[in-house]
Order: structure tokens, then C-alpha cells, then sequence
């Protein structure tokens, strides 16, 4: 016989749903697939037109930040660069205006004494004096053309520099994009990734929605020959679940000093704390 306890059926339903899900929050995090991607995949490209006139580096070379990968033909702009630096080395002219500056002082000197014992006229003491005044105006239009000079340097090294294309991460090289002689406008020319950190991929069901967050410690096995045990960092957890497939994403990292890890990889995983 049934004794009734005045508990009605939703409350019998859900201490059933309370039971099912301290059974599920039991259940170890572990046995999720995943796979193991570059951090970042980046398409180097330039502003610049032009064409490209070799490579610097070939497909699988390691690369650090700011190192040249490509130089694009740039003829023109080093003879522009050797003008430039011809009109800023003009140090020769400034000294020979301070010269001439000095000159017009001690002259100017003379003539003042002069003309205080009246031994010239005014005419001449003006002279003296306008002659010290253009000396000055010359020297000072002199290092103001130098410092114009130094600029047209400036931006003619510049533009000499922005030929030579650099890396902007440290990376591997993937692919070359683009062959000497060919015209890089509006095309990337090399392909690279970012494989220290790597970044990890997992599916996840939407029932242990809830159980994962970030900065959450996780175990990858790569599913490779010989790989090893790897510990990641959780650092995303999506908040949108793709209700087709009743999963939601969860994006790991990956230590990978050396490269010892192959991006690619197919892994599985399993949550430590």
C-alpha cells in the first residue's frame, strides 16, 4: 500500500531531476575529443606596391618577431635614400656660417670703437651691424635646412624600410604565398602560425554546461606516437550553445616551448580541478 506523504508529483519530479544531476556533477570531467590548432594563423601582407624581389626565408623556418621574410624591389628608393643623405650632411655649412658670424661680430667691434672716436661715418657703423644681423639669419637658415634635410633622411629610410617585409609574431613559416618577380599588390605573400602558445578545441555536452570555466587545469594526450601528457589553461568557455548539436565550445592553452607539439594534432582531454 502506498502511503501518501501530502508531497505532490512536481515535487517527486524534482528531487528525481536533483538526483539525476548530483549523479551527473559526480561524473569525472574526461574523455572529451579535441584537437590541437596554432594560436594564430596570420597572412603577412604590405601596403606597398610593388615587386616582390626574393624571399627570406622557406616553408617550416622558424621565425621570431621583426624578422625580414620577404624584400620587395626598391631601387629607386635607396638612391633616394643616398640624396637624402648627402643634403643632411651638410655639417661643412653650418660651421662656415658660424665662421663668417664671427667675423661680422669682430668686425662690428672694430667699427663701434671707430665710430666712437668718430673716425668713420654712421653709414659705416650701420654697415657693420646690418652685416651681423644677415650672418645670424644666414647660420639659422642653414641648420634649418639641415634639420629639413634630417627629416627627407628620415622618411627616405623609412620608406626603404617599409620594403622589406618583417615578421610580426614569432612563428613558423606554413607557406609561401607569393614567388620573386611577382606583383604584391593586394596579395599576402607569406603565411605563418603561432605554435607556442597552441590553442585547444574541445566540443563539449551541453549537460556539463556550467561545470567548466575558465582558468580551470585540464590534462591533453595528443594522439600521436610517443606524445606525452600536456597541461592547458581554460581561457574561453562559450555562452551560446549550438542547439543543432546540443554542444558548446570550450578553447584551451597550450604551452609548447620548443615546438615539441605538432599543431593539428587530433587529442582527447581530461579536466584536473
Amino acid at each position: 500500500m502506498i502511503r501518501d506523504t501530502g508531497l505532490g508529483a512536481g515535487c517527486l519530479a524534482m528531487c528525481l531531476l536533483g538526483a539525476s544531476q548530483g549523479g551527473r556533477a559526480g561524473e569525472a570531467l574526461e574523455g572529451f575529443d579535441c584537437l590541437i590548432e596554432p594560436y594564430r594563423v596570420t597572412e603577412v601582407s604590405t601596403r606597398q606596391e610593388g615587386v616582390l624581389e626574393e624571399m627570406r626565408v622557406e616553408r617550416g623556418d622558424e621565425v621570431v618577431r621583426g624578422q625580414p621574410l620577404a624584400q620587395l624591389e626598391s631601387d629607386i628608393e635607396r638612391v633616394a635614400v643616398a640624396l637624402a643623405r648627402s643634403r643632411a650632411n651638410r655639417d661643412a655649412l653650418i660651421e662656415e656660417q658660424k665662421v663668417n658670424k664671427g667675423f661680422a661680430e669682430r668686425r662690428r667691434a672694430r667699427v663701434q670703437e671707430l665710430y666712437k672716436n668718430k673716425a668713420i661715418s654712421f653709414e659705416d657703423k650701420d654697415k657693420a651691424d646690418t652685416d651681423v644681423v644677415q650672418a645670424e639669419l644666414r647660420l639659422r637658415q642653414a641648420r634649418q635646412e639641415l634639420k629639413v634635410a634630417r627629416l627627407e633622411l628620415h622618411r627616405a629610410q623609412t620608406a626603404l624600410r617599409l620594403r622589406t617585409l618583417t615578421s610580426p609574431i614569432d612563428g613558423v613559416v606554413m607557406e609561401l604565398l607569393l614567388a620573386p618577380g611577382e606583383s604584391v599588390k593586394d596579395h599576402p605573400i607569406v603565411r605563418l602560425a603561432q605554435v607556442d602558445p597552441l590553442r585547444v578545441e574541445i566540443i563539449v555536452p551541453v549537460a556539463r554546461l556550467g561545470e567548466i570555466h575558465r582558468g580551470m587545469v585540464a590534462e591533453v594526450m595528443p594522439l600521436a606516437p610517443h606524445a606525452t601528457l600536456h597541461r592547458a589553461t581554460v581561457t574561453a568557455v562559450d555562452h551560446v550553445v549550438d542547439a543543432a548539436s546540443g554542444t558548446f565550445g570550450v578553447e584551451l592553452e597550450l604551452p609548447n616551448p620548443g615546438h615539441r607539439i605538432a599543431a593539428g594534432l587530433r587529442c582527447s582531454v581530461r579536466f584536473v580541478d
